[in-house]
């Protein structure tokens, strides 16, 4: 999944718009707390600023998934825009959290440095996960692990340890981890990702899955959706030891809107409603989707804003909005 390049744009104004006196308190624990079945992702990097709120109330979403905290040589930064440290859309956020709902950050994505590639030890990767759980208070983490990130077993490594150390430090803390897959499942540096995670000790509150790009030629991209859901959730069962039930649980489905980067995998609003019915049936452990922004612009044009099918605005989030888990 990828930024908006309009964002590279927000880089050269620094943290111009940061407002001050939005950091929260440091040192505070994530509370425990379940998982969220419904988190569409957020392209923060879009120009304009994302405005939380207003997409929720526009969508019916209440929870979110937000891309893409990368790292500014060992450093966490907002897509090298803005600090983290800083509360950059605390705001925002405690209003999602007042209505109701929660936020993820994710850390990586496909356009840059993911922190575990940008550190050297473990403490201090831990570090730098730390710091943006303490300014945004978060119950919920996620890992976006794609393109040489993904077979890169130095940094794999890395990541595990440090994301041990991080749950360890923020008791009920729950970390996921995003990663391609085909509709036969993950690959095998995306199997590995999860099972070094396992090996050093990471309680994995999900594997999310994105449903998306396979290039495999056209063909109904619901139905491959789902059967790459059914595909990781053998593998999560075998992989993590667990029951039928507990390995659903364990799964997170991210298809990406209208037309995909590999052009003619095209995923409709009837896609979006076979995958809501199959994940209602096996009580899925999350359903996402990128991107809300996409959804909401209701346009034809590049993809990093549009879906290039005909639709009205947040069509596909209030198909996905009947999903709770």
């Amino acid at each position: 999944m990828r930024l908006s390049s309009p964002r590279k744009l927000a880089a050269a104004l620094g943290g111009l718009l940061a407002v001050a006196g939005l950091a929260m308190p440091q040192g505070t624990a994530a509370a425990s707390g379940s998982s969220i079945a419904l988190a569409p992702y957020v392209d923060m990097g879009a120009w304009p600023s994302p405005v939380l709120s207003s997409m929720s109330e526009q969508s019916g979403i209440k929870s979110f998934t937000l891309g893409f905290v990368t790292g500014a040589a060992c450093k966490a930064s907002w897509f090298a825009a803005y600090d983290p440290r800083q509360g950059w859309q605390s705001d925002e956020i405690a209003k999602i959290r007042a209505a109701g709902g929660d936020v993820k950050v994710s850390f990586g994505g496909a356009s840059g440095v993911e922190l575990a590639q940008a550190c050297s030890d473990v403490t201090s990767l831990a570090g730098e996960y730390e710091a943006v759980i303490n300014a945004y208070h978060l119950k919920y983490i996620d890992v976006d692990i794609e393109g040489s990130a993904v077979a890169d077993p130095a940094s794999i490594a890395l990541r595990s340890q440090a994301l041990k150390k991080v749950q360890d430090d923020n008791p009920g803390l729950k970390i996921s981890l995003t990663l391609p897959v085909l509709p036969t499942g993950l690959t095998s540096d995306g199997l590995n990702v999860v099972t070094s995670a396992r090996d050093a000790g990471v309680d994995l509150d999900l594997v999310n899955v994105m449903a998306m790009d396979y290039y495999q030629g056209s063909g109904d991209q619901g139905a491959k959706a789902i059967q790459a859901a059914q595909s990781t959730q053998a593998q999560l069962k075998s992989a993590l030891g667990l029951s039928d039930a507990d390995a659903w649980r364990k799964v997170g489905l991210t298809p990406m809107l209208g037309v995909n980067d590999s052009q003619n995998e095209i995923f409709y609003q009837k896609d979006a409603s076979a995958v809501v019915s199959f994940a209602q049936s096996v009580h899925l452990g999350m359903l996402s989707f990128w991107e809300l922004g996409r959804d909401a612009n209701a346009c034809s044009g590049p993809l990093y804003r549009c879906t290039d099918v005909s639709q009205q605005p947040y069509e596909f989030s209030k198909i996905f909005a009947g999903y709770s888990g």
